[in-house]
C-alpha cells in the first residue's frame, strides 16, 4: 500500500505571516467557529486555494514538533493526512470557490517524535464584507484514548507488536530490539493472552480491528494513545 510522506521540520517560511492566531477565536472574532463543537481545538489560519498555514497558535504547531514561525508556509494537506486524500483537497478548493461553508474530516497527523496521530480537522471559511474568500480557519481536535478505546501497551510491547505485524521473526525482533528471543516469546504470550488471539496472526488482527495502528503506514506503527 502506498503510503504518504510527511515533510521534514525544516520550515518554509512565509514572510507576510503574522506571528500567532488568537487562541480559539472565530473568523468574526465573536467566538469559536465551531462552537462547542470546537472545545479542546487548536487553530490555524491557511490562505484559501491552496491550504498554506499563514499563521497558527503553538498549540497547533507543537502537534507537528514544530513552533508556530516554522509551521508557517508548510502546506496543511502535507501535515495531514487523510484516507481519501482526493476528497479533502476538493473540499478545500469548494470552500475556498464558496461552494462549502465549512467542512469536518478525520485524519492522520505525525507528532514530532516520528508517531502518528488520530485526529478531526474542521475548516472554515472567512469571508470579506464583500462576500469573497480571503481564508480559511481550521480547527485541529486530536483524537482522545477515552474516545477511540482499545488496550494501552508499554513503548516496548508496541514495538514487538509492530514487529509482529510487519512480519518480523522472533530471532529478528530479538536482534533490533536487543533482547533474548524468549523475552520476545514471552512478550508475544502475554498479548496473545490479553488480545484473547490464538496464533499472531490474529493478534495482529485484533490490533487492527481494535484502531491501534495508523491509517495506511507501512511499517505499522501503533498510535501513541496506546502507548503509554
Amino acid at each position: 500500500m502506498a503510503t504518504t510522506s510527511f515533510p521534514d521540520a525544516s520550515p518554509r517560511k512565509n514572510r507576510t505571516a503574522t506571528a500567532a492566531v488568537p487562541a480559539r477565536r472565530g473568523p468574526t472574532g465573536n467566538g469559536s467557529p465551531g462552537g462547542a463543537a470546537s472545545a479542546g481545538a487548536c487553530t490555524a489560519h491557511v490562505s484559501p486555494g491552496d491550504p498554506v498555514v499563514t499563521a497558527a497558535e503553538p498549540e497547533f504547531a507543537d502537534q507537528f514538533g514544530l513552533t508556530a514561525d516554522e509551521i508557517c508556509g508548510h502546506s496543511l494537506l502535507d501535515l495531514l493526512r487523510s484516507p481519501f486524500p482526493a476528497r479533502l483537497r476538493q473540499k478545500f478548493t469548494a470552500l475556498s470557490a464558496g461552494r462549502l461553508r465549512r467542512f469536518t474530516e478525520k485524519v492522520t497527523g505525525r507528532d514530532g517524535g516520528g508517531r502518528d496521530f488520530p485526529a478531526e480537522v474542521t475548516a472554515v471559511a472567512v469571508r470579506e464584507p464583500a462576500g469573497g474568500i480571503v481564508g480559511v480557519v481550521v480547527l485541529l481536535r486530536r483524537a482522545e484514548h477515552a474516545r477511540s478505546g482499545g488496550p494501552v501497551l508499554s513503548a516496548l510491547d508496541a514495538q514487538v507488536l509492530e514487529g509482529v505485524a510487519s512480519g518480523e521473526s522472533t530471532v529478528q525482533l530479538a536482534s533490533r530490539l536487543y533482547l533474548s528471543r524468549q523475552g520476545i516469546e514471552y512478550r508475544v504470550g502475554q498479548m496473545l493472552r490479553r488480545f484473547d488471539a490464538p496464533n499472531r496472526p490474529a493478534l495482529v488482527a485484533r490490533a487492527h480491528a481494535l484502531g491501534m495502528f495508523a491509517t495506511g503506514q507501512w511499517p505499522p506503527r501503533v498510535l501513541p494513545e496506546h502507548v503509554r
